[in-house]
């Protein structure tokens, strides 16, 4: 963190900068408001202590400067007088806070800390709503299965009823997500993604919940939790099956009671986010081998969307070729107008097993070494002939009763690693599989790779 502090009196100023360092937090000083307009414009601050009374520009004039400048850095008043209308003048200046000397510096810290989170977290809400209202999250595609998931999604405008998405990996689960967030009477608060298979299992219910100042070692400061950002608006909880089952019991609790409790904390905190999950996984049978609990698998299926794999629905390939390309040709200042005739045949006979995501990769390296107005089919990178080999060995596999499933297991993951040279993400989303249940089943079979 970077502060810059603003104030006449240099004793205030250096106490205030060597209580600030000794919190690890950075500081700039400043002896009047002029000389900080300067400094501001070459800086970049998370935060600004600023004096009220000061020779030539006051304070409220430098808040009011800064806000007409367009910062959005967050303020925090300091004043010797105490007077409530100093204070009202202030925060309608666009000050986020306000204190009166003398003042207790931790006090300060923690009013930093605060209000430099909240920022931050409104900065990312603000890209992550960016997002979900581009061009790039429609629903696309015109088969029919398509069609009825997009008239599905304007049908759930005016509920909050929790979503359950399904479907292969690489689907678009996420912008379906998106799209019902989008078409919510919520769309103006923030759609907040986590990746469930993506987080440790040890950090996960501090992501979801948040923590306190001490609640753990290493716990140095409060932690707002997703839930809470969220709240207002849409929480995507994605590769819900991953969830393990002590949070699946807290995640049923929240559902129930609407309210969450941070870690370290006993202070029931009210909250409003729609709840949506997706899954690679059939639930149901999760459920039936003990691994999701029941009663919060109904809890979640309230709403049912599935999405089919791309394979099922070859017609929308066409149109999802044509709306990648045109954000590839953006991103990277390129003018492909298309694909020839034999390039899109090549892809609409391609099984695509992992689905929009491995049509995304396809025509990234596609639009990357083309430099000419068309695609060739001989610049599209398929790897059919994987999963041709893959079909024909199971099938010579299935044929011989000596082989267990448990080997077939095995020999898949080890060829899957193989062709992607190790990388266990790629090799997970071929595999449709996540990557953690992948590095359980690495361990398991005692792989060294």
């Amino acid at each position: 963190m970077k502060v810059l502090i603003i104030d006449d009196e240099l004793n205030i100023r250096e106490q205030m900068k060597k209580y600030l360092l000794l919190e690890n937090i950075d500081a700039v000083c400043s002896e009047n408001a002029l000389s900080a307009q300067k400094i501001i414009r070459e800086s970049i601050f998370d935060a600004v202590l600023v004096d009220l009374k000061m020779p030539g520009m006051d304070g409220l004039s430098f808040i009011k400067w800064v806000r007409q400048e367009g910062f959005r850095i967050p303020i925090i008043m300091i004043s010797a007088y105490g007077d409530i209308s100093d204070a009202v003048s202030a925060l309608k200046e666009g000050a986020q806070d306000y204190v009166v000397k003398p003042f207790n510096p931790e006090e300060i810290v923690i009013k930093l800390k605060a209000l430099v989170e909240a920022q931050n977290l409104r900065n990312i809400m603000e890209l992550e709503n960016r997002k979900a209202n581009s061009s790039e999250n429609e629903i696309i595609g015109i088969s029919n299965h398509m069609q009825k998931i997009r008239e599905f999604v304007n049908r759930l405008t005016n509920t909050t009823s929790t979503v359950l998405i399904t479907g292969e990996s690489g689907t678009g689960k996420e912008v379906v997500a998106r799209n019902i967030h989008k078409n919510s009477t919520s769309a103006s608060s923030p759609f907040v993604p986590i990746n469930i298979g993506g987080v440790l299992d040890n950090l996960l219910e501090s992501e979801l919940f948040g923590y306190e100042k001490g609640a753990f070692t290493g716990a140095l400061s409060r932690k707002i939790g997703m839930f809470e950002i969220a709240s207002g608006g849409t929480l995507f909880l994605d590769e819900i099956g991953d969830m393990p089952m002590s949070l699946q019991v807290k995640l049923l609790r929240v559902l129930q009671e609407h309210c969450i409790i941070r870690l370290g904390s006993t202070q029931l905190i009210p909250i409003n986010a729609r709840i949506i999950c997706a899954t690679n996984k059939n639930l149901e049978e999760e459920v039936k081998n003990g691994k999701f609990r029941e009663d919060l698998f109904y809890r979640l299926n309230v709403i049912r969307i599935n999405i089919p794999p791309l394979r099922e629905r070859k017609e929308d390939i066409p149109v999802l070729a044509s709306s990648i390309l045109s954000r590839f040709n953006r991103m990277m200042g390129k003018k492909i107008s298309g694909f020839t005739v034999e390039a899109m045949d090549k892809l609409k006979k391609y099984p695509f097993y992992g689905n929009v995501r491995e049509l995304e990769n396809v025509i990234e390296r596609a639009v990357i070494f083309t430099d000419t107005d068309l695609i060739q089919s001989s610049e599209l990178e398929l790897s059919s002939e994987f999963y041709k080999k893959a079909e024909n060995s199971l099938i010579l596999d299935k044929s011989n009763n000596a082989v267990s499933l448990k080997d077939l297991e095995k020999s898949a993951i080890i060829n899957a690693l193989e062709r992607w040279e190790g990388n266990r993400t790629k090799a997970a989303l071929e595999l449709k599989i996540s990557r953690r249940t992948l590095i359980s089943k690495i361990h398991e079979f005692g792989l060294d790779l």
